[in-house]
């Protein structure tokens, strides 16, 4: 190869080097925001998971005491006004909660939660029929306190996926 060709070479890979870096720049950056977009995406999905559950956690859990509670006081002839709007609130808060979750959590979780809600809502029908004095053969607030009993495995249980869902091992 003679110095004329060599130069030749040299100010072609030159040119072509200096034409290419700014697309090859532009697509090492345009890779690094998508994957940082990527990042951020799954980190905003836990973050909404968590809260999730947190919320659903905390209703459940409200819900199942003032169901305790209420079935406590009509057997004893004390339940008010106020501890039925208290009531009322939590179902109402727990429905809320419920709901949001069924968008963004896992089918698992969903089970889980599908067999709290069971519990709960059938000792909250009971509450009202009691509360109204239209309860049913065999329906008391012993016998629904007992049901109600059911809940609390159910609740460990679904707390305990959720956390492992979250990667909390401990």
């Amino acid at each position: 190869m003679t110095a004329a060709v060599t130069a030749m070479i040299t100010a072609v890979v030159g040119v072509l080097g200096t034409l290419f870096a700014p697309v090859l720049s532009q697509r090492l950056t345009a890779r690094q925001r998508a994957d940082e977009a990527q990042l951020a995406e799954g980190a905003r999905r836990f973050e909404e998971r968590r809260d999730a559950y947190t919320a659903m956690n905390r209703a459940s859990r409200q819900f199942h005491t003032l169901l305790k509670d209420a079935l406590h006081r009509i057997r004893d002839g004390v339940y008010t006004e106020l501890e039925r709007d208290q009531l009322e609130e939590a179902r109402r808060d727990y429905r809320d909660r419920y709901a949001e979750a069924q968008m963004v959590v896992p089918e698992r979780i969903l089970d889980a939660s599908r067999s709290v809600n069971q519990v709960l809502a059938g000792v909250d029908a009971v509450v009202k029929r009691l509360d109204r004095g239209l309860a049913r053969d065999g329906e008391s607030a012993e016998e629904a306190l007992v049901q109600l009993k059911e809940a609390e495995p159910r609740l460990a249980a679904m707390r305990q996926l959720m956390r492992a869902d979250l990667g909390v091992t401990e």
